[in-house]
């Protein structure tokens, strides 16, 4: 049986989906981008402080769950720009342990929604 997982702390959806779907122990966080949820402007001054929106997002939705960071078992990571990998890496890294971190990939797409330059999603478990 799923249960939907919302939080004020973190983006409304923006389409026919919830922030996330906790399914028994398993929570499936929806992709994250840098909206404010307090103002819902996005977040854009520089790639860091974008994706720190993004993780913060993400922290928000983990936390409605009862769950956190070290809870994350696989993310996925969406660019528009390869490039910006390292920058976005550097941010992401910070939320994480790198000895028990989890299972990801990193792929460039065409174009995010609000044309961002990344959005991230994870898988969680208790």
């Amino acid at each position: 049986m799923k249960k939907i997982i919302k939080t004020d702390k973190a983006p409304a959806p923006i389409g026919p989906y919830n922030q996330a779907i906790l399914v028994n122990d398993t929570l499936f966080v929806s992709g994250q981008i840098a909206l404010n949820p307090e103002t819902g402007e996005l977040i854009q001054n520089s790639l860091e402080e974008e994706t720190t929106q993004v993780m913060k997002n993400l922290e928000a939705v983990l936390a409605a769950a009862n769950m956190t960071f070290e809870n994350v078992i696989k993310s996925s990571i969406f660019l528009s720009d390869m490039n910006t990998f390292t920058t976005v890496n550097t941010v992401y890294g910070k939320y994480f342990d790198e000895a028990t971190a989890p299972a990801r990939e990193t792929v460039e797409v065409a174009n995010l929604p609000k044309f961002v330059n990344v959005e991230i999603s994870v898988i969680a478990v208790k």
